[in-house]
């Protein structure tokens, strides 16, 4: 369905080893890009005698934004890799942090760029992967006499309803996933004395 998406609900961590070197991955669910920074900031004051703390993350469900990170690494051998998993778990609003202690051996490019990639695996091996809706939600204004109308629509039609403000004139927010949205708006906006909207 084009209205799903997959993503993590829960934090999940892996771990590989090379000539040395040491790389432990942390992938967390993610809500906004000012989150990002809380989370690698929390693992550089845990690992703080690391060498580098690489990331990437997906942002979005319809238009995702992305974003990779080699914190003095080559470029490209450490962020890139771990974003290309995540576009090859097909995984979004997430981030994974690669968190790398220096064996002594230098692992070159190849070995640098196989050594992310398989830490990104790792985490995301052990996290549950869950598909989640892309969802809209809308608002409807009517009188109370139109309450009982609303509220059996909603339930025949199976709609969830997010929030209610019962008074003598009443408005209510109800969600329905993407894919339904012609049905769900047109169910409402015909019937005489009910506004819908969507919102945002």
């Amino acid at each position: 369905m084009d209205d799903q998406y997959k993503t993590i609900e829960t934090p999940s961590n892996g771990y590989f080893k090379d000539k040395g070197s040491k790389f432990y991955s942390y992938a967390y669910p993610l809500k906004d890009e000012e989150e990002v920074k809380e989370l690698v900031a929390a693992l550089k004051k845990e690992h703080h005698s690391a060498r580098h703390h690489c990331y990437a993350w997906r942002l979005g469900t319809e238009e995702i934004r992305t974003r990779a990170n080699d914190d003095g690494e080559p470029s490209s051998t450490a962020g890139k890799p771990i974003l290309g998993q995540l576009q090859s778990y097909e995984v979004t609003n997430i981030l994974v942090v690669v968190v790398r202690y220096f064996g002594g051996t230098l692992l070159g490019v190849s070995g640098l760029i196989n050594a992310y990639r398989e830490a990104t695996v790792e985490a995301l091996n052990n996290a549950e992967i869950i598909s989640k809706l892309i969802e809209i939600q809308y608002e409807l204004k009517f009188e109370y006499d139109m309450l009982n109308t609303v509220m059996n629509k909603l339930k025949q039609d199976n709609y969830d309803i997010v929030k209610t403000d019962f008074q003598e004139s009443c408005r209510l927010i109800f969600k329905a996933r993407k894919s339904e949205d012609k049905r769900a708006f047109q169910s409402f906006n015909e019937i005489y004395g009910i506004e819908i909207k969507r919102l945002d």
